[in-house]
């Protein structure tokens, strides 16, 4: 049986725990307690940052886990954790197989020395913060989650459960993992490469109008988008929509389109070995060509390198 220890720093985010559901399904779909699960505090009782109490068990150097699971807290800087949850965690952490900071819980692995000269990531908000905190830490602040050896992060709230999914094909197959997120009605488990930041939640249109548009570009990427199809699904005439389009996102039809192709080429180059043309056709780019081009511009670098860089990058043992 594989132990699994989340330990809760006080003033702990919920949503952290809300992960162990991941691994209480996989238990269900393995047909097998594959999983057991126990939260740790320092002094037992803990108290969340939205003011649920949990009665943990106390964390001690005697503790023992598989895999070590630390939730983030709220504002990490402002609410510092107590200098003995590092301390133990740095003990602990070489007798696991495993140790993943969730959300800002990275701080807590970096407090510890877990992380130097290591590649991690946290919530976007504070990567900056964790990075001049940390020097020896290599940042990387628009990733899902990452994995370098033995130590897991991740970004805040929802890449938590991707992070936990991941963890759950590394142990049980990839199989397991997409049963466990269908049971979770997870549209889909993302791959740790795949950028923090969503096209659409960016341009943010403030109308029905204009958010409709956009759901029909994002179903229709191959097709060739033109302005007056855009208009057209927005039931407005194509000069009215060049004009309300632009006043809402503040970009225009063509540049969000553009954007919206990217992010769907770099979720299919990182999940999947499809030729780069058939990337390209897919996302509606006209060529292999004209996706590089546009990957330099909107990425700073060609395709072929940020397939190499997700092979390079596998979940860590």
């Amino acid at each position: 049986m594989h132990r699994i220890g989340y330990i809760l720093p006080e003033g702990f985010q919920i949503i952290g725990l809300g992960t162990q559901a991941v691994f209480e399904l996989a238990n269900v779909v393995a047909r097998e307690p594959f999983y057991a699960l126990d939260s740790y505090a320092l002094d037992g009782a803990v108290r969340a940052s939205a003011g649920l109490t949990v009665q943990a068990r106390p964390l001690t150097a005697r503790s023992q886990a598989d895999t070590w699971l630390v939730t983030g807290v709220l504002s990490p800087l402002s609410r510092p954790v107590s200098p003995e949850l590092p301390r133990l965690l740095g003990k602990l952490a070489p007798r696991s197989r495993r140790v993943a900071g969730l959300c800002t819980g990275a701080f807590l692995l970096a407090d510890a020395g877990l992380l130097d000269g290591r590649r991690a990531t946290t919530h976007w908000h504070w990567a900056d913060a964790l990075q001049q905190r940390h020097p020896r830490v290599q940042v990387e602040a628009d990733r899902i989650y990452i994995a370098d050896g033995p130590a897991w992060t991740s970004a805040g709230m929802t890449a938590e459960m991707d992070l936990a999914l991941a963890l759950v094909e590394k142990d049980l197959g990839a199989d397991i993992a997409r049963s466990v997120a269908h049971r979770l009605v997870m549209h889909q488990r993302r791959s740790g490469g795949q950028s923090q930041h969503s096209e659409m939640l960016r341009l943010a249109p403030k109308s029905d109008r204009i958010q409709q548009a956009l759901e029909h570009a994002r179903r229709n990427l191959a097709q060739p988008l033109s302005v007056e199809d855009l208009a057209q699904a927005a039931s407005l005439s194509p000069r009215q929509f060049s004009r309300v389009f632009t006043a809402e996102t503040g970009q225009s039809p063509a540049k969000a389109i553009e954007g919206l192709r990217l992010e769907a080429a770099r979720l299919m180059i990182e999940s999947s070995r499809h030729p780069l043309e058939v990337v390209a056709r897919e996302t509606g780019f006209r060529d292999r060509r004209h996706l590089r081009e546009a990957f330099l511009r909107g990425f700073g670098m060609p395709p072929q390198a940020l397939r190499r860089d997700a092979r390079a990058s596998p979940p860590a043992s």
